[in-house]
């Protein structure tokens, strides 16, 4: 049977969010979760749907791509098709011809797990690699450590809080309340959850957002952020750590995240939140 690219309508990115739940589970690398388009949301739902693509073939998803900018295509593939032949080859030549709306010409990333047979054609293709991230993994099996700190939900009226804590810890304008509400919005956030940690004077320090796969599979921290004014106390672990005890409760089996390696303060934070670090990933780069 053809294998099928598609940009999914409205509906279609539930479909592609339903199969990217499917395919997280515990041991798998480090691949798109539905919470990465969840997050996406934040630009609205047409906006998301224009970025989203699939690859099917008999009328099953077998891949799902985000363009998480012109130039990064973030994808995966469902768990028995990471060796299939003719879905790596599809895969190299939609994303080689700009034609196909998947990347345009000139430098361009992948970000896809490893096993991927299409890794292997890449390569073949002369596609290089760019630099390490460290993927981080938390087992919720047990109960995770209480935070130490206060914990709050937030809602349409803290949304303030999430965009003036996300601005100061990655250091741009872009974050704004209409983020968190336009994410909120979307029916994919009934799988999420906004917290934010807050010090005794009630002031926003920290925050997260974690994206549940449903009851059994590895739930998402995305982002988590503290503000510059109140790092090196701790509130990094803090938050972390209620994102964990929310997606415990929602019956996650772990928690995952990804974060470069060059980030030694947030590999760090990571790890003194309980999680462990897998081998290093890299994205797939074609240079011209």
């Amino acid at each position: 049977m053809t294998i099928v690219l598609g940009t999914p309508t409205v509906a279609g990115v539930r479909e592609a969010m339903g199969a990217l739940r499917e395919w997280q589970y515990d041991g798998a690398p480090m691949q798109l979760h539905a919470g990465d388009i969840g997050w996406n949301h934040r630009f609205g739902m047409p906006e998301t749907a224009a970025v989203v693509r699939t690859w099917s073939r008999g009328g099953r998803i077998l891949a799902v791509g985000m363009q998480d900018t012109p130039t990064l295509l973030r994808m995966t593939v469902a768990p028995d098709a990471f060796r299939d032949e003719d879905l790596a080859r599809r895969l190299v030549a939609d994303v080689s011809l700009p034609e196909r709306g998947v990347l345009p010409e000139g430098e361009v990333a992948i970000e896809a797990p490893s096993g991927l047979l299409l890794h292997d054609l890449l390569t073949e293709e002369g596609w290089g690699v760019d630099e390490p991230w460290t993927p981080l993994f938390r087992d919720l099996t047990e109960p995770v450590e209480d935070p130490g700190v206060r914990i709050g939900t937030i809602g349409p009226e803290r949304a303030q809080d999430f965009a003036d804590v996300l601005r100061s810890a990655f250091g741009t304008s872009r974050p704004t309340r209409e983020y968190w509400h336009r994410m909120a919005a979307a029916p994919f956030y009934d799988d999420a959850r906004c917290l934010g940690a807050y010090d005794e004077r009630g002031e926003p320090v920290a925050v997260v957002t974690v994206w549940s796969a449903g009851p059994g599979r590895p739930g998402l921290v995305e982002p988590m952020g503290v503000h510059t004014a109140h790092r090196g106390r701790g509130y990094g672990r803090a938050i972390t750590l209620a994102g964990a005890v929310a997606l415990r409760e929602a019956g996650s089996s772990s928690v995952r995240v990804c974060t470069p390696s060059s980030n030694a303060g947030g590999v760090a934070t990571y790890k003194a939140a309980g999680f462990g670090a897998g081998p290093e990933v890299r994205d797939r780069i074609r240079t011209a």
